[in-house]
């Protein structure tokens, strides 16, 4: 709520370009910095992760691979990935690419007796479920028995979905080897943490927890988070009870590597060094920690005021020892209650007075930017040309490319904030450059290494028009073009760029989803 990424989509991913970063305190305290995987925070200047922090960037953008922003039918199998600014081709299945790649740098920098930090954010085991053909015989054999039993929809997805993790595994034994061989296991910090509840586990596995990710169950937020230094005195190996959050992750670290920071410097987290250190086993038990988030805006086919995008108050829970009181109006004892089946709300309401009391501190503290919709620059030296595309519509949700395939037909608009006033030229698209294809034509299937994609929908696009600013203008589209080109004289500022592309009666069918944008 306070840094702006409160969404996974729909114009609510990017990072408030003000604030620091992790990387930003590692660089600046002498470290190099390295991204190897998925940077869901803004695909544009200026929230790339080589604008915030990062040197060496290996990285794919938006939420996963095959979203709108990716390169057009990546796979996971010999894809191409920003790679220090530039596409480039890598051949091997994702997950060991970013693997092999941090490791290589982390050789470069063990070489060259500079610290590093380095950050691997796998894609893996996010949908589309495509593994290696080893991982996913090895998964299909060990869980013969137990997949027949499941739902069919369990049993389709699940063997793949195991594989990934399965080739995860394998690439954190690989890196254990490295920092063994390398000399660097004992004083290299090992963080492993997942970034939300499981898609499955409350199918086949809860774990003794209720729900799943996207809910305010346990399940839904509750997750797996190792950290090993052997040369940090952190105490013998142990389970910590008790409330910690992610914001925790960047004070602990600057704590432990006595990272330079301003006497300004706040944090919603605190340092878990002297908890380490102590040898304690339980986190303080004074803590009550707020979960909220915007919700995805569904089938919604334009932003509206009631999207359920927009944060509310009331769209949160509030953690507090064993406490649990979820959207104001239940209230759970995980004591008596770990599956959080019996709301007690009603037996204990001086608990669910003092859990609401924070959730208004909290909400008042960030109510005034939690909604506040973070603009993509344009025209700038870093990024000029630029390619904007659907998934940062606000508020509305586009960003699989399956959808553009199919027949998604949704509009919304991108905040945006124009560098330097001068010409500027707009190409609307339907389909992305490197698809080559006319913005009416159906696109056939597409085989993967490891699925299909499907066949690409028609459409009966017969103009296309544009608004930025006082400039407004339709053109026509002939069935052979692949995309329509506007010439714009624009002021420097904060505007919004909305586009349609329409039927021969002029009736809007949908936006253009990909906009590449030039200063000339």
């Amino acid at each position: 709520a306070r840094h702006g990424a409160i969404n996974v989509s729909s114009g609510r991913t990017l990072l408030r370009s003000t604030l620091p970063t992790m990387a930003d305190f590692f660089k600046g305290s002498g470290y190099r910095t390295g991204i190897f995987g998925k940077w869901h925070l803004g695909d544009n200047y200026p929230y790339r992760p080589n604008d915030r922090g990062f040197e060496e960037t290996l990285w794919f953008p938006s939420s996963h691979i095959n979203s709108v922003p990716d390169v057009w039918d990546n796979d996971y199998f010999n894809d191409t990935y920003m790679h220090n600014g530039k596409r480039t081709a890598f051949q091997g299945y994702c997950t060991d690419v970013f693997f092999e790649n941090a490791m290589a740098w982390m050789r470069r920098c063990a070489d060259n007796n500079e610290p590093f930090f380095a950050y691997i954010p796998t894609n893996a085991p996010h949908g589309p479920f495509w593994a290696p053909a080893g991982d996913l015989e090895a998964t299909l054999a060990l869980i013969a028995d137990a997949r027949a039993k499941l739902p069919k929809k369990i049993h389709r997805n699940l063997p793949a979905y195991l594989a990934m993790i399965r080739n995860i595994d394998t690439n954190m034994g690989r890196l254990e080897r490295f920092l063994q061989e390398r000399g660097l296991r004992d004083n290299t910090i090992v963080i492993f943490v997942t970034d939300n509840g499981s898609t499955y586990a409350h199918s086949y596995y809860p774990a003794g927890m209720r729900g799943r990710k996207t809910q305010l169950w346990e399940g839904g937020h509750r997750v797996p988070c190792f950290v090993r230094w052997p040369n940090g005195k952190l105490g013998k190996p142990r389970d910590i009870a008790g409330l910690t959050q992610t914001q925790d992750l960047l004070p602990t670290l600057i704590d432990l590597c006595q990272l330079k920071t301003t006497g300004a410097t706040e944090f919603d987290g605190i340092s878990l060094g002297p908890l380490f250190r102590s040898e304690a086993a339980h986190a303080p038990k004074d803590r009550m920690l707020v979960i909220n988030y915007s919700r995805m805006p569904g089938r919604r086919k334009a932003p509206s005021p009631d999207s359920p995008s927009i944060m509310r108050r009331e769209g949160a829970a509030v953690l507090y020892q064993h406490w649990r009181l979820l959207e104001g109006k239940s209230l759970y004892n995980l004591d008596d209650d770990p599956l959080q089946t019996t709301n007690v709300i009603t037996k204990y309401p001086e608990v669910a007075a003092r859990l609401r009391a924070h959730l208004d501190r909290w909400w008042d503290d960030v109510k005034e930017i939690a909604n506040e919709p973070q603009a993509v620059i344009i025209g700038h030296e870093a990024e000029n040309p630029s390619m904007l595309t659907a998934c940062e519509w606000l508020d509305v949700f586009v960003d699989q490319q399956r959808q553009i395939r199919g027949r998604t037909l949704r509009n919304s608009y991108w905040t945006l904030d124009v560098a330097r006033g001068g010409d500027y030229e707009f190409e609307l698209r339907r389909w992305p450059r490197e698809a080559k294809a006319a913005i009416s034509a159906a696109l056939p299937a597409t085989k993967y290494t490891a699925g299909e994609s499907r066949k690409g929908t028609a459409l009966p696009i017969a103009s296309a028009r544009i608004k930025i600013q006082d400039f407004e203008k339709t053109k026509t589209v002939n069935a052979k073009d692949h995309s329509v080109t506007f010439e714009v004289t624009l002021e420097a500022g904060r505007t919004h760029l909305q586009t349609w592309f329409n039927d021969k009666n002029g009736k809007p069918i949908c936006g253009a989803y990909y906009v590449y944008v030039r200063r000339k």
